[in-house]
């Protein structure tokens, strides 16, 4: 018998989020911050008074519990996380966690047991917006977080990201020591629900996706092309070191080769979200010295990444030595790629079916915290859910309707038995963000 989400439930809490996280533009649920930390706390107390396990870990993730009939056999789990980029959208991450509890309120007003226990968590920290690591939550749970991850500092403020964890009530020396929070092979499957952060969903008209992969990366943050500032006028272009001119030979070289993986079958998205001179010493009648500009590349697949990068460190050299510049691209973050679990894909689309669901499997170009549970070797999966108007902005336009059906399918996916527990594969220890 399917039990239909508390989507009532849902609505509370998402207005309740919307109205105490707003910031006048859009919403902002800072990591370790007192955005995230209300939202922890409402999910929370809403667990508790609707009579639900809760507990916290070093990290201070958020585990709600059901508990099952027989509380040996490995967990059913679901959640995101609830911190979101600074004037973001009140739907990103917040969907999932309150997905998870929306069905089980309902399984307990249906006087539903599970067999096994059902656990919603919510993730601290996923949006590195806010410290230059990935996933900091959820690889802390399996002992993956680098110890040199809690000496990193908010990008906004004199905080590391240890002290911010012990100020909300973590202890970053227990993460410092790798220790596990979770014994991956306590759990039987993994599940996010999310919206989807591009306009494929949108574009064809359904409500739903499942995910069968998400995008690795390699990110330069802080890169920067140093020149020499001289007079626009008196400068002839053999003598110029020019700053600019650099930037736009590189984007534009890494652009064509772009296009060229893409031709070749390579899954491959390349950003240049950063980029400006000097607002102190550069002007409009100087050739510039400097220019800082920031590279995200991103791929389902490692070979193409590790490809793509030799491109890039090729063309550095290349134009170096054409335009008289040099290149210093600063600290290098990466994330590995994360394949979904086939099975549970393949299941999860039947359940769609049955359900009378319009769904479609697709990857995911951004990063989520269900890689890190996919990359433990826990059966993972995610649910899209359609959005207009993308992500990390205050426009996101995710639909109570949508929502409800990709909750349907979350109770569906978290009601079924699972296979027994494959192999579980160790998680690269990097400090990607």
């Amino acid at each position: 018998m399917t039990v239909e989400p508390d989507i009532s439930l849902a609505r509370k809490l998402f207005d309740r989020l919307a109205e105490a996280t707003s910031d006048g533009v859009g919403i902002t649920r800072d990591s370790y911050g007192a955005g995230e930390a209300f939202a922890h706390d409402l999910i929370a107390s809403t667990a508790r008074d609707l009579g639900l396990e809760t507990r916290t870990d070093a990290a201070m993730n958020l585990y709600v519990t059901l508990a099952g009939e027989d509380r040996s056999l490995p967990a059913v789990m679901t959640g995101s996380h609830l911190d979101s980029v600074p004037r973001g959208g009140n739907f990103d991450g917040a969907a999932g966690v309150i997905a998870g509890i929306s069905v089980l309120s309902a399984w307990l007003q249906a006087g539903k047991k599970p067999l096994r226990d059902t656990v919603v968590i919510a993730i601290r920290a996923e949006e590195s917006a806010w410290f230059p690591v990935s996933y900091p939550g959820s690889k802390a749970i399996f002992g993956k977080l680098p110890a040199e991850a809690l000496e990193l500092k908010r990008f906004d403020r004199d905080v590391t990201l240890g002290e911010a964890i012990e100020a909300a009530g973590g202890d970053p020396r227990a993460l410092a020591s790798g220790t596990c929070l979770l014994d991956p092979r306590t759990v039987s499957r993994f599940i996010e629900v999310h919206i989807e952060q591009g306009p494929v969903l949108v574009g064809s008209n359904q409500p739903v996706g499942i995910v069968n992969g998400i995008r690795g990366s390699f990110r330069y943050r802080h890169a920067r092309i140093n020149g020499v500032y001289s007079h626009s006028g008196a400068t002839p272009r053999a003598h110029r070191h020019d700053a600019v001119a650099a930037a736009a030979a590189f984007i534009e070289r890494l652009n064509a080769h772009w296009s060229a993986f893409e031709e070749n079958g390579a899954d491959l998205a390349l950003t240049f979200g950063q980029l400006s001179t000097d607002g102190e010493q550069a002007d409009f009648s100087k050739v510039p010295g400097r220019v800082d500009f920031s590279i995200d590349v991103r791929s389902a697949s490692a070979q193409t990444l590790d490809a793509f990068e030799s491109v890039v460190l090729r063309e550095v050299a290349n134009v170096e030595q054409q335009t008289s510049t040099r290149f210093d691209l600063g600290p290098r973050t990466a994330s590995t790629p994360a394949p979904m679990d086939a099975e549970l894909i393949s299941e999860m689309m039947d359940k769609a079916e049955a359900l009378g669901i319009d769904a479609r499997v697709m990857p995911s170009g951004a990063g989520h915290d269900t890689a890190t549970f996919a990359l433990q070797g826990i059966p993972s999966a995610m649910i899209f859910v359609r959005n207009h108007n993308g992500s990390h902005n205050p426009e996101e336009a995710m639909e109570m309707a949508d929502f409800a059906v990709a909750t349907r399918l979350l109770g569906a996916a978290m009601d079924a038995e699972p296979p027994m527990l494959r192999d579980c594969q160790p998680m690269e220890n990097t400090s990607h963000a």
